[in-house]
C-alpha cells in the first residue's frame, strides 16, 4: 500500500511540475515573439502548429507508443522537450521558433498517449477515479497559479528566463518517472515502423470499434463535446471585449475564476471520489459544463458571465475525472496507445474545423448568435451522452473493482 501511494505521488508531481511549467511557457512564448516580431499574426500561428503538429503525428504515433515502455518513451520525450525548449530563446528568427515548436508537439503527441496507458498500468482500478482528481486538481491549480508566477517571473527577470524554467521542469518530470517502476515485460527489439504494420494497426482500432460500439459512442460523444467546446473558448476574448463590452483585466480575472471554480470542483472529486460514481460525475458534469456556457452565452455583464465561468470549472473536474476513468478502465491497455493516436488524428481536424466554423458564422451573424448556437450545441451532446451512460444494459462498463466489477 506504501508502495502504491508512493508511485502515485512521484507520479502526480512528475505530471503537476511539468504542467506548471506549460503554463509559464504558454505566457513567456506568447511575448518572446511578440517582441521578436511585433507582430499579432506571429503570436497567432502559434495556436496552429500544436494541431498540425497532432494530424501529421497521432495517425502513426500509437504503433510505435503500444510497442515501446511507456515509461522509457515519457522519459526519452521529456528530456527531448527540455532540450528543445532551453534553446527556444537563443533562435534569431521567428520561423526557427515555429520549426522548434513544431517537433516540441510531436513530443506531445507521443507524451500524452503513453502517460495515459503508464497511468492505466500503475495505478490499480479501484484507485483511479481519485488519481484522477488530484490529477485534475493539479492541473487546475496549474492553470490558475502557472500564469501568475509567469507575469511574477517576466517582472523580475525576462520571458527567456521563464521559457528556461520550463526546460528545467521537463527535467524534474524525467526524473520523478526515472524514480517510478516499470510496469511491462521487457521486449524483444522493436521492429522497425512500415506502412503495413500502421495498416494493421489501423484494422485493430477498427475492429475493436466494431465490436466496442458502445465505448466508442461514449468517446466520440464526450471528446465532440470538448471539441464545440474549444471553438467557443477561441472567442472568449472577442466575446467578452466586443459583446459583453469587459476590460481585458475584467476578462483575465474571469479566467482566474473559472480556475477557482475548477480546483474546488477538483478538490470535492478527491474528497468524495469513493461516494461518486462514474456515471454521475460524467452525466452530472457534462450537462452543468454545458449550462454554464449557455449561462455564459445569455450573458449581459460581468457578474452573470463569472457565474457560468464558475459553473465551467466546478463540472470541468467532474467531467474529466469520469470520463478518464471510464475510458481506462473499458479500453485494453495493449491497444490503448493506438486507441488514443487514431481517434485523437480526427479529433484534431475536428478541433480546426469548429474554430474556424465558430470564428467563421461570428463574422457572418452577430457574435452572441453563434455562441448561443455551439452552447445550445453542446447541451444536446451533453443530453443524448448521459442518456446513453445512464442506460441500464450498460451498467457494467461503469463498474469498478470496489463494487465487483
Amino acid at each position: 500500500m506504501k508502495t502504491n501511494k508512493r508511485n502515485s505521488f512521484l507520479l502526480l508531481f512528475g505530471v503537476g511540475i511539468s504542467t506548471f511549467g506549460d503554463f509559464i511557457y504558454l505566457i513567456a512564448i506568447n511575448i518572446l515573439v511578440l517582441k521578436l516580431t511585433g507582430s499579432p499574426a506571429a503570436v497567432a500561428g502559434l495556436w496552429i502548429i500544436g494541431p498540425i503538429a497532432t494530424i501529421l503525428t497521432k495517425f502513426w504515433s500509437g504503433s510505435i507508443i503500444d510497442r515501446m515502455s511507456k515509461r522509457r518513451l515519457m522519459i526519452l520525450t521529456d528530456i527531448f522537450r527540455a532540450i528543445l525548449v532551453a534553446i527556444i530563446p537563443l533562435l534569431p528568427s521567428v520561423w526557427l521558433i515555429y520549426i522548434c515548436l513544431f517537433v516540441l508537439s510531436i513530443g506531445k503527441a507521443f507524451f500524452d498517449p503513453a502517460s495515459i496507458s503508464y497511468i492505466t498500468s500503475l495505478i490499480p482500478t479501484e484507485n483511479r477515479k481519485q488519481f484522477n482528481s488530484f490529477r485534475s486538481l493539479i492541473t487546475s491549480g496549474a492553470f490558475l497559479i502557472g500564469p501568475a508566477i509567469a507575469g511574477v517571473l517576466l517582472l523580475i527577470a525576462s520571458a527567456k528566463v521563464a521559457i528556461w524554467i520550463n526546460a528545467v521542469s521537463f527535467l524534474v518530470s524525467a526524473y520523478m518517472l526515472f524514480l517510478l517502476p516499470e510496469t511491462e515485460v521487457q521486449r524483444s527489439q522493436a521492429k522497425a515502423l512500415t506502412l503495413s504494420m500502421i495498416k494493421d494497426d489501423w484494422k485493430k482500432v477498427i475492429m475493436f470499434s466494431r465490436d466496442q460500439s458502445y465505448i466508442v459512442i461514449i468517446y466520440f460523444l464526450a471528446q465532440f463535446f470538448w471539441i464545440v467546446a474549444l471553438g467557443m473558448d477561441a472567442q472568449e476574448v472577442v466575446f467578452t471585449q466586443k459583446v459583453l463590452g469587459l476590460s481585458e483585466a475584467k476578462f483575465g480575472l474571469l479566467v482566474s475564476i473559472m480556475g477557482i471554480g475548477s480546483i474546488i470542483g477538483s478538490s470535492t472529486v478527491s474528497i468524495f471520489a469513493k461516494k461518486m460514481s462514474i456515471r454521475l460525475l460524467m452525466g452530472l458534469g457534462y450537462i452543468m459544463v454545458a449550462g454554464g456556457y449557455l449561462i455564459y452565452a445569455f450573458s449581459y455583464s460581468f457578474l452573470t458571465a463569472a457565474i457560468g465561468f464558475i459553473v465551467l470549472g466546478y463540472f470541468n473536474s467532474l467531467a474529466n475525472t469520469g470520463f478518464l476513468t471510464f475510458y481506462q478502465n473499458n479500453v485494453p491497455l495493449e491497444i490503448m496507445g493506438r486507441i488514443s493516436s487514431v481517434f485523437g488524428t480526427f479529433q484534431s481536424m475536428l478541433q480546426i474545423a469548429f474554430v474556424l466554423l465558430i470564428g467563421f458564422t461570428g463574422e457572418i451573424i452577430p457574435l452572441r448568435y453563434s455562441i448561443i448556437g455551439a452552447s445550445s450545441f453542446v447541451l444536446t451532446i451533453s443530453v443524448l451522452l448521459t442518456l446513453f451512460v445512464y442506460r441500464p444494459a450498460r451498467k457494467i462498463y461503469f463498474l469498478e473493482k470496489s463494487q465487483g466489477a
